[in-house]
């Protein structure tokens, strides 16, 4: 058949797809034809084989963006099961309908669990700016000493629990994907024999990407989590943040030689460390991206999936609708402090909601405390507010918020800038790096005066340079070759078919501290310099000798 005809053949329609065509065609490309469908059915099978996972959630916002990855999972034909503990605060109820539980028993309820985070952040936000620096370690240290305990019992009811290893086991799972806030998982991959993934945003001081994940991180240019320092260090700067590293990984060590590596070596039934057991791990799913990161090297097993979570913004509730088009050309400001802060002082919250009052824009705050006196009315407290929708409503103009990570992505995939009020663990540096990238203004929670948030506001809405910022944040984070969360099922997929991804873990796992830092070497080649400078000396001392006793000689006989 020539090309003309065979084009005009494959233009036209087929019987295939409900057209006369086909009668046209040979009887072989007919043939052809029908054998491929099955064919390519088969490999359209093969590419979408079913896989079966295994869930070890965090929680509070840590559940949230793993849930995501849980339904995309779910979505693409996989079976997942969610494995938790009985005294989870924010997975076990909600999901129990929805997905596969396995849940084992500790000795302790969901208000314990729940009392200590409250606890630790009313700390935080109310104590810690009046304490010294020897109150809030001894209050960090109180806070870790109680999460060791339920650490140890968490550990005990998932790790002893015979009959549960043996249901997991018969389940053939095929990867665990865990948050590294829930202990022991590493452990529970390591009884079953299967690949583990981590999902996590940072850890104090990088001690566990730096430690175990062998991540480097020059403290020259890398700041220790959580600091006030960019990738720009002074002097100074760059001197508190290597004290600062030497601190974290100091306490890290002694958590791990006190506690974590005792009870590790007693699961497995030989000597082991923490780290050595974390350090197996097949892909470390950070959620961050370079639109939030300072330029700075990361391993190959390392993966950025920041901003998982977003999505395009929905049309609203009408009563929300409605109040945010009586905004007019003021627009809206959506205020937030996160899930976990449900109240505040009566004091701290009329400070804000005086300064509220005094913007032209409308509010839209998340709260769920006693109404603050001084609330105006262009200010609307909700005790749950469709957040996402909201910064992506073309009337939003600012966004105040505490700095956790999955409110910052959600402005960053809308370009909206921020007033960043950082309460507690990362808040601060993650708030930082919004600051210096042009995109927020921060403000002390304590000491925080009505005007200063008043002008925060005005700054960051009529300044049009932080819009500017926010909006190139938001390019970068679209302009990737795949979403984050296709990445992140990608990776789990990946490890799957591939069953681990051990080729990308570097080789300084394999290392011992000296060797990692050519120590040995560094040994071995001041030796050999120690020796060549001693075999000359002694040679330049005994030919020294010899001209000495020649020179003696030849005087003695004249």
């Amino acid at each position: 058949m020539g090309w003309k005809t065979f084009t005009r053949h494959r233009q036209s329609s087929c019987s295939l797809c409900n057209a006369p065509a086909c009668s046209t065609v040979p009887a072989m490309i007919r043939t052809h034809l029908l054998l491929s469908v099955p064919l390519l059915l088969l490999c359209g099978a093969g590419m979408a084989r079913a896989g079966n996972v295994l869930v070890v959630p965090g929680e509070y916002s840590h559940w949230l963006n793993m849930q995501l990855i849980v339904e995309e999972l779910i979505a693409r034909n996989h079976s997942v099961t969610l494995l938790v503990c009985s005294a989870s605060p924010s997975v076990r109820d909600a999901e129990a309908e929805r997905h596969r539980l396995e849940v084992f028993e500790v000795p302790f309820g969901k208000t314990e669990m729940h009392g200590l985070s409250e606890d630790f952040i009313h700390f935080w936000m109310y104590e810690s700016a009046g304490a010294s620096s020897l109150q809030v370690l001894l209050k960090i240290m109180e806070v870790l000493g109680k999460f060791n305990v339920m650490q140890r019992q968490m550990c005990d009811g998932m790790l002893r629990n015979e009959q549960l290893i043996d249901r997991l086991r018969r389940s053939q799972y095929e990867v665990v994907l865990t948050d590294p806030m829930i202990p022991c998982s590493d452990l529970l991959s390591e009884k079953l024999d299967i690949p583990i993934i981590f999902s996590l945003r940072v850890s104090f001081g990088y001690v566990m990407e730096r430690l175990c994940g062998q991540m480097p991180a020059p403290p020259s240019y890398v700041p220790a989590p959580p600091s006030s320092y960019t990738d720009q260090m002074t002097f100074l700067q760059r001197l508190r943040n290597f004290l600062a590293y030497s601190f974290y990984t100091i306490m890290f060590e002694i958590q791990c030689i006190t506690n974590l590596n005792r009870y590790y070596s007693e699961i497995k039934g030989k000597p082991t460390t923490f780290c050595e057991t974390m350090g197996k791990a097949d892909i470390w799913l950070i959620r961050t991206y370079w639109d939030f990161e300072y330029p700075r090297p990361f391993p190959p097993n390392f993966k950025f999936v920041g901003g998982l979570h977003c999505k395009p913004a929905k049309p609203l509730p009408d009563d929300i609708e409605e109040f945010v088009q009586s905004s007019g050309d003021d627009g809206i400001v959506v205020f937030s402090l996160g899930s976990m802060i449900k109240n505040l002082t009566q004091e701290r919250a009329n400070t804000i909601a005086a300064a509220l009052g005094q913007i032209p824009q409308k509010v839209l705050w998340r709260y769920s405390g006693e109404k603050p006196e001084t609330l105006a009315s262009n200010t609307r407290i909700y005790d749950w507010i469709p957040q996402n929708d909201l910064l992506g409503h073309p009337k939003t103009r600012a966004f105040i918020t505490h700095g956790g990570t999955n409110g910052i992505y959600e402005a960053i995939y809308h370009g909206i800038p921020m007033v960043g009020i950082p309460l507690f663990a990362d808040q601060p540096d993650n708030m930082m790096h919004m600051k210096t990238k042009g995109a927020a203004v921060t403000l002390d929670f304590n000491n925080m005066q009505s005007k200063d948030l008043v002008d925060g506001l005005n700054t960051v809405i009529n300044d049009p340079t932080y819009k500017e910022s926010a909006m190139k944040l938001s390019r970068i984070h679209h302009d990737q070759p795949m979403t984050p969360l296709d990445q992140a099922v990608f990776w789990i997929e990946f490890v799957m078919r591939n069953k681990g991804a051990k080729h990308l873990r570097l080789q300084a796992h394999n290392l011992t501290w000296y060797q990692y830092h050519c120590l040995d070497v560094f040994a071995a080649l001041a030796a050999t310099v120690a020796l060549v400078i001693f075999i000359t000396f002694k040679t330049c001392k005994f030919c020294f000798r010899k001209c000495c006793l020649r020179s003696k000689s030849k005087s003695k006989n004249d």
